[in-house]
């Protein structure tokens, strides 16, 4: 009988592997070098390492980076765009912003089709639905002639107004069918039927350009578990924080740009929830970069408004996550100021740190925390050797020497900079949103977060630091925690005191039995389907909206603008009672619900954590060189209590227990640390 739930999250240093034993309640973890070129191979190669049989595999998730990657890289196979006369170049004027407002010279990138590959046909659609033009079919196949003797078979097909009426669309992609029956065919209106011509375009564009890859991705990993003994169906995280069957990854690749990043949210979640923590700050801390995502009052912020690369935005929900380039594998420069830099670059897999010795010659963050003793002489249980000596000459040429320090200092200000940077991302995602810090516990994890976790939460005043039992894999965990997720929306707009709530009712009918067709179609029964109502408001004038849940019945809509208020005021400190609220947009959620792991907190005793493996100097700042002692994870009890300052070290990461703090392990084998010498903390 299969028992076993493995998740697999693809890294950009490492793939990580997490199986949970349903018959023992029991968890184990391993890691393979990432393999770029096709990430397929490191995902089969760690189930090979992990020694599982698939056939004894009852849940196979995964979190990839394929389209993230391919948005990135643009490496696309030969696509085109069909839009409304006089609109081709809608998704190259954009919106007319900038990531940075002031530098001139900093432009955004070009669009991911290219102006000789966008065509325009004639159709018009009116703001209200109205078919002023109907579609030139005759132009319509000519077009689709040229596109076949082109040898283009992805297309997006995105028509004016098409949210308010999407016939036009429909019919050119019928038509593109019967004339390119192997063309792969996105039309904007069934991909996003929103207002707001340039998000509509540029997500269908994603849409269109990713399918052929993430298609092809998900049927040959598929088709290889098949081959190996899995029964079941392979479950493709989303961005949205839910997954999704091959079958609906067809219809919305775009939905896997940000697969692995909302892994590692769901899972800081699931930790600050096990350990009473409401709200929560998530620091995944990896090779390559940190994501960093808020819980706040048990739940994650969900955000419409992120991009791969800005200016081309992906307008689904997505779990909000900042991501920065500070990881493990991130470089130290001086920049042409003189000052010291860290990031966003990276070493990555290949050269890899200094320390390596695999061709890197440049100091990274690993390098820093090794020869500063933090960090020991090898990586993912003895699978990476790293010398010592390597990092030190790369810090000293490259950092000591030029600024005139000792190579302790400049690696000890190398990770200060690096601290710095992640901590001025915290305060974006939690100040800047109306949250203080000091109210948070800190989630650190992935490879490297828990090097840095303290030293962070020290900069912000957060109390106290929380390390999964597993630091490394902690993403992996997260692809274990999801559900099948759906996120549909239709446009709604009109003052709320002049709104039907049964035509809103009506409305929300009809996406309902949209949410249940498709749940159902991935083997959701009725009974594990829920479905969650938000609709999308703003003070009457306002451009921005803000989504809040919504019930059924009467009454529902004046509890939701009374919301709408109270998250107006958090959010924004203001609000405008006696100001007409505008509904904007309805919103729904389905989710299927799939069985979890069962996780079993072990005793807690007031016990000794032992005598430590060994002991030796590391270096802490202002305190110097202090002998510290080491401990091996695996052999710390639960309640074990001690000060630091101790390294943990374990199988998948290392654990860095800074002076004037306490460590405890708890019942789940999660690391708290707690820090007692905070200016302005609110721990009680």
């Amino acid at each position: 009988m299969a028992n076993l739930r493995v998740a697999v999250d693809v890294g950009g240093t490492f793939t990580d592997v997490c199986i949970f034993d349903e018959e023992t309640q029991e968890m184990r973890v391993t890691k393979v070098p990432s393999t770029p070129h096709d990430p397929m191979l490191a995902v089969m190669g760690g189930v090979e390492r992990a020694n599982i049989n698939l056939a004894d595999v009852s849940l196979f998730s995964h979190g990839t980076t394929v389209a993230t990657n391919a948005l990135i890289t643009r490496k696309f196979p030969a696509s085109a765009m069909i839009t409304t006369r006089g609109f081709r170049d809608v998704i190259e004027i954009r919106d007319g912003t900038k990531d940075d407002l002031w530098d001139a010279y900093n432009d955004v990138s070009g669009p991911y089709i290219r102006r000789r590959d966008r065509f325009e046909v004639t159709e018009r659609i009116d703001f209200s639905g109205k078919v002023v033009t109907p579609l030139d079919e005759v132009e319509a196949r000519r077009l689709a002639a040229l596109l076949r003797k082109r040898g283009t078979t992805t297309i997006a097909v995105c028509f004016i107004n098409s949210y308010a009426n999407p016939a036009n669309e429909i019919r050119m992609r019928e038509i593109l069918q019967e004339e390119l029956p192997e063309a792969t065919v996105s039309a904007s209106a069934e991909i996003l039927p929103e207002i707001f011509e340039h998000d509509r375009f540029n997500t269908a564009v994603s849409n269109a350009v990713l399918a052929p890859l993430v298609t092809g991705y998900v049927d040959r990993l598929a088709t290889q578990l098949k081959d190996g003994g899995y029964s079941g169906d392979l479950l493709l995280l989303h961005s949205g924080g839910g997954s999704m069957t091959p079958r609906m990854v067809k219809r919305y690749p775009v939905r896997l740009a940000a697969s692995g990043i909302a892994a590692g949210a769901i899972a800081a979640k699931h930790v600050a929830q096990q350990c009473g923590f409401e709200n929560a700050v998530g620091l995944d801390m990896g090779g390559t970069s940190t994501d960093i995502c808020l819980v706040s009052d048990g739940e994650l912020r969900i955000t419409k408004e992120w991009h791969v690369e800005y200016g081309h935005p992906i307008v689904f929900p997505s779990i909000e996550v900042m991501t920065i380039g500070a990881g493990g594998g991130s470089l130290a420069h001086i920049d042409i100021a003189g000052s010291l830099r860290n990031g966003p670059q990276s070493a990555g897999a290949a050269p890899g740190p200094a320390c390596y010795n695999t061709g890197g010659e440049e100091p990274t963050n690993c390098d820093a925390n090794l020869a500063l003793n933090r960090l020991g002489t090898s990586l993912a249980g003895g699978a990476k050797s790293l010398d010592r000596d390597l990092s030190l000459a790369a810090i000293k040429r490259v950092i000591s020497e030029p600024l005139g320090m000792e190579e302790a200092e400049a690696a000890h200000a190398i990770l200060q900079v690096a601290n710095a940077n992640m901590a001025d991302a915290v305060r974006l995602i939690s100040i800047r949103r109306g949250y203080d810090p000091r109210d948070f516990a800190l989630i650190a994890f992935g490879g490297a977060g828990a090097l840095h976790g303290a030293e962070v939460a020290r900069e912000l005043n957060i109390p106290t630091v929380v390390v999964p039992a597993n630091p490394g894999v902690t993403s992996a965990l997260g692809c274990l925690l999801v559900d099948i997720r759906h996120d549909l929306s239709a446009m709604f707009t009109g003052l709320a005191s002049e709104s039907d709530p049964a035509e809103i009712e009506a409305r929300f009918a009809t996406l309902e039995r949209e949410a249940s067709s498709r749940l159902r179609h991935e083997g959701v029964s009725d009974e594990n389907a829920v479905l969650q109502r938000e609709i999308s408001m703003r003070y009457a004038g306002q451009w921005r909206s803000l989504s809040v849940p919504i019930g059924s019945g009467r009454g529902a809509l004046d509890t939701a603008i009374e919301t709408f208020h109270q998250e107006h005021e958090r959010e924004f400190a203001f609000r405008q009672d006696d100001q007409p609220v505008e509904i904007y947009q309805l919103l729904l959620s389905a989710v299927g619900k799939t069985p979890k792991p069962a996780f079993i907190p072990a005793p807690q005793l007031n016990a000794d954590p032992g005598p430590p493996v060994s002991t030796r100097e590391v270096y802490f700042g202002d305190a110097g060189w202090l002998s510290t002692p080491v401990y091996d994870r695996a052999q710390l009890p639960a309640g074990a209590t001690f000060p630091g300052p101790a390294i943990i070290d374990q199988l998948d990461s290392t654990s860095v227990v800074p002076p004037r703090t306490t460590a405890e392990i708890d019942g789940w084998g999660n690391i708290r640390i707690h820090l007692h010498d905070l200016s302005s903390s609110k721990e009680s």
